[in-house]
């Protein structure tokens, strides 16, 4: 029974898979937009902070969140930060999971056609397995990249913050 169950979770667990790719695609563009957004007003965004001031600029999310909510807290700021971070991070760790699960579901019967003798069976079924944790790692890989580079951008904002805010 459980193996049946198994096998029915095949198709949910690839269609994920291939939805995880769009978005990791997706997320890769707004990335580089933003990279490019970021560069563009990184001089302006410099001359704010050398001159404490607080006007806001494309790019710097968490800096205009700041901008808009010039009351909130540190941790509020974090919580905002982790908050714009959350989808990357989620997808960075599920992806590989999921192309595990994908690649153990069709172990099954792979192995019952190692049993029966159908080596055209194992090969169909080994060819999903790998091709699924290839898949879930390369969604890992396209999404880990943009989600590190952007907790650091984060991180400099929120130190960049401290500087503006008026001493208690």
């Amino acid at each position: 029974m459980m193996a049946d169950i198994s096998a029915m979770l095949m198709t949910p667990v690839l269609l994920v898979i291939i939805a995880l790719f769009v978005y990791a695609i997706f997320a890769l563009g707004r990335f580089v937009s933003l990279y490019s957004v970021r560069k563009k007003n990184a001089i302006r965004y410099m001359r704010q902070i050398e001159n404490k001031q607080a006007g806001w600029l494309s790019g710097y999310p968490i800096h205009n969140y700041f901008v808009t909510n010039p009351r909130a807290s540190e941790d509020e700021l974090e919580v905002y930060a982790l908050k714009k971070l959350e989808n990357l991070r989620i997808v960075t760790r599920v992806s590989p999971m999921l192309g595990l699960i994908a690649t153990m579901i069709p172990m099954g019967p792979a192995l019952q056609s190692l049993a029966d003798g159908n080596i055209q069976g194992i090969s169909e079924n080994l060819i999903i397995a790998f091709a699924a944790v290839i898949w879930g790692l390369v969604i890992a890989t396209l999404t880990f990249w943009p989600a590190s580079v952007k907790k650091r951008w984060f991180a400099s904002e929120l130190i960049n913050i401290r500087k503006l805010k008026p001493e208690a």
